[in-house]
């Protein structure tokens, strides 16, 4: 494995942690009851799960490549790719609208506004969400040959600590404004929404401009 290519994937990672950063800044932001352990859970979920989806990219083309050959290959990995941008597309958009309304009716009837407590399942599922669209990374991973089955699993373990560093800071980040906020929940609920929906726009963009 030269230099290069490791940097190359190094900058994946990085690139990949930046979906996990953004949604770690609303974790943090929204929920009141933060603290280390939570913030570390955080971050351990989204390193995890941006690391296992190139993982799985790389085996399900290595799979169809096997079974119906490497022509089929490619065309799957358009295809997928097409598919996998517009989940977390609309997925993003539901819960930052979700989020955003909750916001929004927070602002209107401050009588009914109640502080977000951090969810384990809420963490699992953002993870998926932020995550999903690496799957595309696994396909160039594969695609190129930038990795080998006897590589892919340090470029997966790079991945994923670059996405636990940066996505650690991000909660850390998203308290700290939660802190400034000074209780005003619906604020930080309106905020998290916008964040949210910023980042479904910008999954899409990212894929079609191929920035």
């Amino acid at each position: 494995m030269t230099t290069a290519i490791i940097l190359q994937v190094l900058l994946f990672g990085i690139a990949l942690s930046m979906d996990a950063f953004a949604v770690a800044i609303t974790d943090g932001l929204i929920y009141k009851d933060i603290n280390k352990k939570k913030a570390i859970f955080i971050a351990i979920v989204f390193g995890l799960m941006q690391a296992l989806m190139p993982l799985i990219g790389y085996w399900i083309i290595a799979a169809i490549e096997l079974a119906i050959g490497e022509l089929a290959g490619k065309h799957a990995i358009e295809i997928t790719c097409e598919v996998v941008v517009w989940i977390a597309f609309v997925l993003l958009v539901l819960i930052g609208s979700k989020m955003g309304y909750e916001g929004i009716k927070g602002v209107k009837h401050p009588e009914q506004r109640k502080p977000k407590l951090f969810s384990v399942k809420e963490v699992l599922l953002y993870g998926v969400i932020t995550s999903i669209d690496a799957l595309a990374v696994g396909f160039s991973l594969h695609a190129g040959n930038i990795s080998t089955d006897s590589t892919i699993w340090l470029h997966v373990s790079i991945i994923l600590v670059c996405t636990f560093v940066i996505s650690l800071l991000g909660v850390l980040l998203g308290n700290f404004f939660n802190r400034l906020l000074k209780g005003k929940y619906e604020i930080a609920s309106i905020i998290g929404g916008v964040i949210l929906i910023a980042l479904a726009i910008w999954v899409v963009t990212s894929h079609y401009l191929g920035i």
